[in-house]
Order: structure tokens, then C-alpha cells, then sequence
């Protein structure tokens, strides 16, 4: 099994820096930057969903919440966002919809929601750069499964990444927290995830695993007081 094998300790590369930051959000000034990509990135795919998108929602300043935020070194603009969720404090938000398994309920969970990123030819770098930094967040704060909800045609990119089915043959089911609309149930398993990528020799197993990005900051202690609203 993949959990049982021996793990070959390969050391990180020299550090690879990147055009743009990945933080925490921590001011209003940085959260306003993620919703501002964030509405901009839904108007785009999803409009049913972008009105709501214009302002902080609740969730964003919960202490049980991260929302990242990667900007631009040259000029500081906002290139994309994710907000991460755990279900240390309360359910995650697709439980609103959805009753996850039991084996799956009694884990320490982490779901991203909210991905937005630039139109630029930078965002799929970003987009990628996003997961990685949601991964390292979910190994640094001890969470056992990442879990999200993911639309057609972007649940194959997760499907791509080694996500699995938690409802295997349930196909897609309408989040309220995603206006209704029908997303796939994904997770993925923290603790085999190196052994599974290097297995099937994943073209992003040594970006994720082995090479040093200091542009990522997540300083999750630092981290963990909410965004004050602005006076």
C-alpha cells in the first residue's frame, strides 16, 4: 500500500522565486484586494454568483478561515485569491448542501472556496501557485483531507491533481453556497500525498514537494486574528 512504503527523502531544490507574493491576507486593504479579483474572476465564469462577490462575505473574516492573496511584486495589484476553511470551529460551508461520510466527518477537513484569478496569461501560474500554497497551509495546520467542490469543466483539473471522488458514481450536486449551481464533491488524502504523485510521477511533484517558494507566506500563527473592517 502506499502508505506503507518507504519514502525517499529528496532535498528541496535552490529557492525559486516567483513574479508575485502569496500571504495571508491580513489588512483590509489586502482583503479588499482578494474580493476585488475574486468579483472580477467570477463575472467572468459565473455571473450568477459575481453580484454577491462585490464586498467581504462573513466567512472571510472567521479566525477559522485564511484568505490568500497573490499580488504583483512590479505594482502590487491583485493576481488571485482562495479562501481556505477548516472544520476546527464549525462545519464547512458544502455541508450547507451536502452530508459528508462519516469516515470523512470525524478528520480534521480544510475546503477552498472562492478561487479567482487574473485574465492575464499569469493566471495559470497563479492558479497553480494557489494549490500549492492551499497544500502547504493544510500540512502546516495538520489537516488530514482537503476537501472542495468544483464545477464542470474544473473538477478534471482536481481529477488531474489526484482528487477523488466522495461520492463516487453521485455526480454533481447543487452548493447553496454556490448559488445552487451543480459542483462535484472532491477530496484529497494529506497523508499519502507524496507517495501518490511520485508514483504516478506527477509533472507537479517536485514543484510541490521539493522546491522552496519563499514568495509563499502563510505564518499561520501570525495569521490567525480576522481582517478588521476598516472605520
Amino acid at each position: 500500500m502506499l502508505a506503507t512504503q518507504e519514502t525517499k527523502v529528496v532535498p528541496f531544490s535552490l529557492p525559486q522565486r516567483l513574479p508575485f507574493t502569496i500571504k495571508v491576507a491580513r489588512s483590509e486593504r489586502q482583503l479588499l484586494g482578494a474580493v476585488q479579483i475574486r468579483h472580477a474572476a467570477y463575472a467572468r465564469h459565473v455571473p450568477a454568483i459575481a453580484e454577491r462577490l462585490r464586498i467581504p462575505e462573513p466567512p472571510d473574516r472567521d479566525t477559522g478561515a485564511a484568505v490568500l492573496l497573490a499580488e504583483a511584486k512590479l505594482d502590487g495589484a491583485p493576481l488571485g485569491t482562495m479562501r481556505i476553511e477548516t472544520n476546527r470551529e464549525r462545519p464547512l460551508a458544502i455541508e450547507q448542501s451536502v452530508a459528508l461520510p462519516a469516515w470523512l466527518r470525524r478528520r480534521s477537513l480544510a475546503e477552498a472556496t472562492r478561487l479567482g484569478v487574473c485574465a492575464s496569461r499569469v493566471g495559470r501560474i497563479v492558479k497553480i501557485m494557489l494549490f500549492k500554497a492551499f497544500y502547504q497551509y493544510c500540512r502546516q495546520a495538520g489537516i488530514d483531507w482537503m476537501v472542495i467542490g468544483a464545477r464542470s469543466p474544473l473538477d478534471r483539473q482536481y481529477e488531474a491533481l489526484l482528487f477523488r471522488d466522495v461520492f463516487p458514481g453521485r455526480g454533481f450536486v447543487p452548493l447553496a453556497h454556490a448559488a445552487d449551481l451543480p459542483h462535484r464533491i472532491l477530496g484529497f488524502d494529506l497523508e499519502t500525498a507524496e507517495a501518490r504523485w511520485r508514483q504516478a510521477a506527477h509533472p507537479l511533484y517536485t514543484l510541490f514537494c521539493h522546491t522552496e517558494h519563499p514568495d509563499i507566506d502563510l505564518r499561520i500563527q501570525e495569521a490567525a486574528q480576522p481582517c478588521e473592517a476598516a472605520a
